[in-house]
């Protein structure tokens, strides 16, 4: 048996489901492993650079019945567990600041999204590690009062390329992966077997654990204390398949970190290291049921950020086209 904890293919070592543990020394080492620096132009749009129009045209192939599913989880104004900075949405207009007819009805939206209660993007600006962003230029000097001027998700742009759901739920004949379990890499290689589909390169690979339908059935919790996320072990797996975007119904890490001093390092390694955007709260409960329907976990997906100049991320609401 390979004892390698970042192998594909060896079983994690009996311990807490959130382990194997990481050293710092150990992660830093997989972070050169994984690291893609100097290898697109340009540089701040990272791994989305390996969308080609040959991708997006594979990945309208994939439209069959014309069912469109959104992602987007519902505009969330009330205070949770997992909801420690809501949303705001206020009318601004009710239809009597203006001459009557006709009457205009006005409102406003605003988030301090990166979290857990919005469905939003990363882009590559949102993460730096040692001082350092993805490309290596230094965060105090890319990033300041105005935004970002390194890896702004205006760089992003939109994205339409093939989209893979990892259906962990689906594959394991239960309802949602419980709080605090890993997906290491020999279980990114289980799903893509049981579910017939293979993750390539320009792919979006979205992880489902449940989140949600355990949310409705159990109630919010405290997401930054335990969710289901990925393990660190299975990022060289996603590098070496070349994946463009990664996302699911957390926000990616495993939670408690199995990485000592180190909070996000799924973020780390893919926005820092490999140049990949992270979607982060998604539901992905409609998604799994049209694809069991379909019997195919592959699909077009659309990913279309606001325009924001500087922006280190954006509330989203992918779309996937089956």
């Amino acid at each position: 048996m390979n004892d390698d904890p970042c192998d594909a293919t060896a079983p994690p070592p009996p311990g807490p489901r959130n382990g194997p543990a990481v050293s710092r020394p150990e992660f830093d080492a997989l972070f050169e492993r994984v690291r893609a620096w100097g290898r697109w132009t340009p540089a701040d749009r990272g791994a989305w650079n390996r969308v080609t129009a040959g991708h997006v045209l594979r990945a309208t192939a994939l439209v069959r019945s014309g069912t469109v599913v959104p992602m987007a989880r519902p505009w969330d104004t009330a205070p949770a567990p997992d909801n420690a900075k809501p949303a705001l949405h206020y009318m601004s207009d009710l239809g009597d600041t203006e001459t009557p007819e006709p009457s205009t009805y006005k409102d406003f939206v605003g988030a301090d999204y990166h979290g857990k209660g919005v469905s939003h993007l990363d882009a590559l600006s949102h993460i730096a590690y040692r001082g350092r962003l993805y490309e290596g230029g230094a965060a105090r000097e890319s990033t300041g009062a105005g935004g970002a001027r390194f890896g702004s998700v205006s760089a992003l742009g939109p994205l339409a390329t093939k989209g893979v759901l990892l259906d962990l739920p689906a594959v394991l004949g239960v309802p949602w992966l419980e709080p605090g379990q890993a997906v290491h890499g020999m279980d990114v290689v289980t799903a893509e077997r049981a579910l017939a589909t293979r993750i390539d390169e320009g792919d979006a690979v979205l992880l489902r654990t449940g989140r949600f339908r355990r949310r409705r059935e159990r109630g919010a919790w405290d997401l930054d204390a335990a969710s289901a996320g990925l393990h660190v072990d299975a990022l060289p797996l996603l590098a070496e398949r070349g994946v463009a975007l990664l996302g699911g119904d957390g926000d990616s890490d495993v939670r408690p970190s199995p990485v000592e001093g180190l909070r996000s390092p799924v973020h780390t390694l893919a926005i820092a290291a490999m140049g990949v955007p992270l979607l982060d709260n998604l539901d992905l409960e409609a998604l799994s049921a049209a694809c069991a329907e379909a019997g195919r976990y592959e699909f077009l997906l659309v990913v279309a950020p606001l325009n924001v100049p500087g922006g280190t991320g954006s509330p989203v609401n992918p779309v996937a086209v089956l």
